[in-house]
């Protein structure tokens, strides 16, 4: 093979570049998802509401496994490191979560935006149900976003190129959901792109998925099962409260599509992503030898 064009696949230190890793894994991964949509389907597995998330995350867990193990890595270094801290890290990203979205509701409450009316036929049961099904999100959403491709790409290209890769995908995946039109569209792209930042913040403070995952998880169940908004557009989650809107335009609501197409979001992500770029991050402290700034993201 020419050098030049084993150059292309080959870096400087003889590995694979980034980007074709990056490529294997999504080829990868569809591959294990068409096969295990195949096997479904021959052995007439049963549709059951909120099951089909943890599929698409254990097959994202698999692809992700095959591929570190190509590289002769351990699967832990892609930030699973089971144990009391990495449980203590999922809880605090949970209730950071929560606190953003709800510091975005009450703000948006402030200005007259809404008013609250309790769900008498919402239960712990329903939300019980609702975490797990938004837990299976977080998961496969981190898997894809923060995980293997995100972390490659990091290595290869920095932490920003990575941020804002990765921050584009991210909200363009949502560019399908309901209510993505107009402003709204706008709004909505933006903030979805910072929390994408934001989440990728958690990891490269952490080098760990156990944040971005009780962030993700904190965020979608406390809009959707908590205060009752819609969740990047979906409004088939019932709330323990329901939010009666005030006639205000949805940029400052959101509407339907729920606090991520609110331009009081893009403040509250705004300030959440300063405040973890000003924090070093126990990954910086525990980092010995190596390169702190890479860590750090800056």
């Amino acid at each position: 093979m020419p050098h030049w064009l084993a150059a292309c696949f080959i870096n400087e230190q003889g590995h694979v570049r980034s980007g074709w890793k990056v490529a294997g894994f999504i080829a990868l991964t569809m591959a294990i998802g068409i096969l295990a949509s195949l096997i479904a389907g021959l052995l007439h597995v049963p549709r059951v509401a909120g099951l089909g998330v943890w599929i698409s995350a254990a097959v994202g867990a698999l692809a992700s496994f095959l591929c570190v193990k190509l590289e002769k890595r351990s699967f832990r270094d892609l930030g699973f490191h089971p144990g009391s801290r990495w449980l203590g890290e999922l809880a605090a990203g949970g209730a950071i979560g929560i606190l953003l979205i709800l510091l975005t509701a009450l703000l948006v409450k402030g200005l007259d935006g809404f008013h609250w009316e309790r769900a008498a036929a919402v239960g712990p049961r329903q939300m019980l149900l609702a975490a797990l099904m938004f837990l299976g999100v977080g998961f496969n959403e981190e898997i894809m976003s923060r995980g293997f491709p995100f972390q490659r790409l990091v290595e290869g290209a920095g932490p920003w190129v990575g941020q804002l890769v990765f921050a584009a995908l991210f909200a363009l995946m949502h560019w399908g959901n309901p209510g993505m039109h107009g402003a709204t569209k706008v709004w909505a792209t933006l903030n979805i792109g910072l929390a994408a930042i934001l989440l990728g913040f958690c990891y490269l403070r952490t080098r760990s998925l156990a944040l971005p995952i009780g962030v993700h998880l904190g965020w979608n169940w406390a809009q959707g099962s908590l205060l009752g908004f819609g969740v990047s557009g979906t409004t088939d989650i019932k709330g323990a409260w329901t939010p009666v809107f005030h006639g205000k335009p949805e940029w400052l609501t959101g509407g339907a599509f729920g606090l991520e197409a609110s331009a009081i979001c893009t403040v509250v992500c705004g300030l959440a992503i300063l405040a973890l770029w000003l924090w070093k991050g126990s990954a910086a402290r525990e980092t010995l030898n190596g390169d702190v700034s890479t860590v750090s993201g800056s």
